[in-house]
């Protein structure tokens, strides 16, 4: 109870000694205004995830082992003696060199942070807050930056001999800091260095909003600061980030962002508020123990130019400031007649007098980090529910239809601990539109707990309180919980609640995307894809196994004509040898599928056993008139181009699918209510960790394919191409670095998920051998004057057999002493003999004592096995969803229980929903069937209920065929 009322006091004290304190600080924090605003603009660019340092000059990379960098950076202590600097990797650092030591001869593997640069810290205002202000800060969270750079933590260092200039990249990788497959907990300690620095800890934050492990936080902050992407980061260093899944790094990469956001805010606004003279003591540090943009907001709201400033502001500028500590802190000398001025409004009187006492005590209690953490504890113990109605404008003048969608929400009350996220962006929606009004609402027992934790104990004066100054408290804490707190609990769970709900949304239509992209495909068939139509006809076009356009034509099945038309299909049919008809999910789909089925059934297409599947056209009619696909089909109506994209989209759905822009695919839930910068970047790494994982050949894949590639971009993969065209297929995964544009980072991203097929580059070499012979005969014969060729790229490469698997080149070295250590040959792999080798060595010695041997990680251990063992043309969309291909369909006789159907939405009633699945009578699938993971198209919901008209895939549960009814299941919304 006494420390209490000391730490009010040590918090008057730093207002009253502010004037000493606070200029050594200025002046301390930036050396001139001139060179603060040269800074300013600079730190302002730094926001895209991967590229954390983007306004400074790149210099030219050079790996070095880990040691190395940490000289750099002590050479920058030196230089710049100014700056604190504390180095990331002095924790671990005695343990990292005496790993090191006794692998640096044999082992070809490089160290965990590659190629990092050496940096010059920014200038740091919140620096020198450490160093002269700190005492200031001890009442709350030290700040992470609090330990300067001691002599003796760098004094080891002093030996240059390990410092690798010129050497290859891509040297010893994780087995430095993880030589027996133990997770790494620190890669150089848990304490980060961020530009702008809190009195938060980054990691630990991070830590607590995303729930992953202290360790894993530091290191993926330091391998996202590298510019490693996420698909290589979860394929090649799973040991440091303990095995997460992409999507759990898309997230934290994304909470990563937004602190780092909230920090640059706050320093943005320090300066704002340094420059205008408005920055006391307190004032810093409220600002710096600002986690999120609301608690910002609050802080920051009263010293917002133009603001005319709130009660508190007003009532200290008359004065009052003083008379409010006195009554926390000495009452008993306190007289606030004495402030009486009865010439000045605000002062005029005691009441006045009183009421603006009352204001400036609100505001400390309101801006106080322990009163706040309290009330925040208090909301989580109790009951807070969210509230919507009708609103009363919309209900006299709205749209029936519009007010008809949010019927559910009309009365409508949850917990804020259960509510769904589909709930809150409806929500949210209606009361944009206005037809809702929202309010959270918390218990009067809060309140009433908060008022009297507060007067009793956090805000408890030093001495016995007259009843009169009693009230003022009293009256100032229930002041302070309405005007100001209880508001900005609301703007931060309505936030909160709206942020989850919006990154669920974006998460769930990533899950989507990527189910649909990695749809098994289906090689080595000819195929006729259809787009239906009504009055324009069918479009149709004939593909080839190896895609090329065999035919197009348009059909005219819905106007009278069909039985004329069969001809014409059966003609092409059994010309291009063609036994699957892809038909999609658009207009007239149905009737075209009812009229292939029925084709099917009297075996008009005979000797051809034809089936039909269905896929979803989304996207197709906008990429149809798409640059790329004019570029692609120069000479194609783009009526047509849509149906040779439905046909690929079952022969190879990825190759098809990234040539559309991912939002436009349609898999999503109240897409356009969500954050579109959020939404682009989280499906655009979707698409790249997909067409990462399945692999290129890099000697047959598209421009547009390639582009996905981790660490691959526009202008990399065009001189790909380029190269491609102009010096012949890539021999091996080393030629890489040949191509303008790709450096060392961006071959590290990339190599692993690049593939060669070695048949078709040991045919290229072998024919290019034989020309060669005859260039050289040639040229002894024409005489010895002449310049001589260059010899052709295959001359002086040879192919890798180890260039085909999923292995990155920074692990060549551990497979090749794994090969030998299990008597295999490179040209083995993936055929039984390897796979026999290598489950005797591992039943041997077992996976971990294997690892040990090679002095690697179990899972880069795992990951060469893998790449070793899987057969030539592995393909991971084989354990994927084919597409559905049938031949009928069905009667209610021949339904049975697991049969798995497709069809359209008829009705949709409170208990469930109706589906027409062709079989003259519809089946039921009850609500609770019907799960928000199931509702993956874009459509405006009314909560989990599916809309007349949507097409669906179904599972029989149940059939009643003396009641004539059926049960669904849902699998996935069309």
């Amino acid at each position: 109870m006494s420390s209490l009322p000391r730490r009010v006091k040590s918090e008057a004290k730093a207002l009253t000694s502010e004037n000493d304190e606070l200029p050594s600080f200025l002046n301390s924090s930036s050396e001139s205004e001139e060179e603060e605003e040269e800074w300013e603009p600079k730190s302002k660019t730094a926001k895209r995830p991967r590229l954390p340092k983007k306004n400074e000059a790149k210099p030219k990379k050079v790996a070095a082992p880990r040691s190395a960098v940490a000289r750099k950076k002590v050479k920058k202590v030196a230089i710049k003696q100014e700056m604190d600097v504390s180095l990331p990797i002095a924790p671990a650092e005695d343990n990292r060199m005496q790993l090191l030591k006794p692998k640096e001869e044999d082992v070809g593997t490089k160290p965990k942070i590659l190629n990092q640069k050496p940096e010059v810290p920014k200038k740091i205002e919140i620096n020198s807050f450490q160093g002269k202000n700190e005492k200031s800060f001890e009442s709350d969270e030290k700040p992470s930056t609090s330990v300067p750079v001691v002599g003796n933590q760098v004094k080891h260092e002093k030996s240059e001999e390990d410092f690798a200039f010129d050497e290859p990249p891509f040297k010893k990788i994780k087995s430095t800091t993880c030589p027996e497959g133990k997770p790494v907990k620190n890669l150089g300690g848990n304490k980060i260095k961020e530009e702008f620095e809190m009195n938060w800890d980054i990691v630990q934050a991070l830590s607590e909003i995303t729930n992953v492990e202290p360790w894993v936080c530091a290191n993926l902050i330091r391998l996202f600061q590298e510019e490693n992407t996420i698909p290589f980061i979860a394929r090649y260093r799973k040991e440091l980030i303990n095995n997460l899944e992409a999507d759990a790094l898309r997230e934290v990469q994304q909470t990563l962002e937004e602190l780092r956001t909230v920090a640059k805010k706050t320093h943005t606004m320090i300066q704002k508020l340094k420059k205008e003279g408005k920055l006391s003591g307190c004032l810093l540090t409220a600002l710096l123990n600002c986690r999120t943009l609301e608690e910002l907001d609050h802080v920051s709201a009263p010293y917002k130019t133009g603001s005319k400033g709130t009660k508190a502001q007003r009532a200290k500028q008359l004065g009052l400031e003083p008379a409010a500590l006195a009554l926390l802190q000495n009452p008993m000398e306190l007289n606030l007649f004495s402030y009486i001025r009865p010439n000045t409004k605000g002062l005029s009187n005691i009441r006045e007098v009183e009421a603006g006492v009352q204001h400036i005590l609100a505001d400390i209690f309101a801006k106080d980090k322990d009163t706040l953490d309290f009330i925040r504890k208090l909301c989580q113990q109790r009951y807070i529910c969210i509230q919507s109605a009708l609103a009363k404008v919309s209900s006299k003048s709205g749209n029936e239809k519009d007010i008809d969608k949010f019927q559910l929400y009309h009365e409508f009350s949850c917990n804020i601990k259960n509510i769904q996220h589909h709930q809150i962006l409806a929500i949210n929606r209606g009361e944009n539109l206005k037809i809702l009004t929202v309010k959270v609402n918390i218990p009067d027992g809060v309140k009433n707990e908060f008022c009297w934790w507060c007067v009793n104990e956090r805000w408890r004066p030093k001495q016995f309180l007259k009843p009169e100054l009693m009230r003022i408290l009293q009256n100032s804490v229930e002041d302070a919980y309405k005007r100001l707190i209880y508001p900005l609990l609301c703007r931060e769970f309505r936030s909160k609640l709206t942020s989850d709900a919006e990154k669920e949304s974006v998460m769930m239509f990533g899950r989507n995307l990527r189910q649909l992209l990695l749809t098994s495909p289906v090689r080595g068939r000819t195929l006729m894809g259809v787009d239906p139509g009504y009055k324009h006809g069918c479009k149709l076009a004939i593909i080839s196994p190896t895609n090329q356009i065999l035919h197009t034509d348009v059909v005219y099945l819905h106007s009278g004509q069909g039985f004329r038309e069969a001809e014409k299909i059966k003609r092409l049919l059994l010309q291009y040898n063609c036994s699957t008809v892809v038909i999609g999910n658009g207009t007239a789909c149905r009737e075209t599928e009812a009229y292939f089925a029925d084709l099917i059934m009297k075996k008009y297409f005979a000797p051809l056993d034809v089936v039909y599947c269905i896929v979803s056209e989304a996207g197709a009619s906008i990429y149809s008139v798409s640059p790329e696909a004019a570029k692609e089909m120069p000479d194609l109506d783009p009526n047509l181009r849509s149906a040779v994209s439905i046909a690929r989209r079952v022969q190879d759905p990825l190759a098809e699918l990234v040539k559309i822009e991912p939002k436009h695919i349609g898999v999503g839930m109240y897409q356009h209510d969500v954050s579109q910068t959020l939404l682009k970047a989280t499906l655009d790494s979707v698409v790249e960790e997909c067409v990462s994982f399945v692999g290129v050949d890099i000697n047959i894949c598209s421009e547009i394919l390639l582009r996905h590639i981790a660490g691959l971009n526009a202008n990399r993969a065009k001189n790909i191409i380029e190269w491609r065209e102009k010096n012949g297929p890539f021999i091996n995964r080393e030629q890489l670095k040949e191509v303008k544009g790709l450096g060392p980072k961006s071959f590290q991203q990339c190599a692993g998920f690049i593939r060669f097929n070695q048949e078709y580059i040991k045919t290229f070499c072998s024919s290019k051998k034989t020309e060669l012979g005859s260039h050289e005969l040639l040229a002894k014969a024409g005489g010895q004057g002449k310049k001589k060729s260059k010899p052709t790229p295959c001359a002086s490469r040879q192919p890798n057999p180890l260039d085909q698997t999923c292995i990155h080149p920074e692990s060549y070295n551990i497979a090749m002493r794994f090969l030998s250590f299990i008597g295999g040959n490179a040209n083995d792999i993936g055929k039984s003999d390897m796979q026999q080798k290598v489950n005797a060595a591992i039943q041997k010695e077992g996976l971990e004592g294997t690892a040990k041997r090679l002095n690697t990680t179990v899972h880069t251990l795992q990951l060469i096995i893998d790449g070793l063992t899987q057969p030539e043309g592995f393909d991971i969309r084989t354990d994927f969803d084919k597409p559905d291909f049938k031949r009928s369909i069905v009667c209610f006789e021949d339904l049975s229980v697991g049969t798995v159907l497709t069809g359209k939405v008829e009705n949709a009633t409170p208990f469930g929903v109706f589906v027409d699945i062709g079989v003259g009578k519809a089946g039921l699938i009850p609500v609770r069937n019907i799960t928000e993971a199931k509702l993956s198209k874009v459509k405006k919901r009314r909560s989990l209920g599916l809309g007349p008209g949507e097409r669906v895939e179904v599972k029989v549960l149940n059939v009643d065929i003396p009641r004539l009814r059926i049960t669904l299941d849902l699998i996935r919304v069309l």
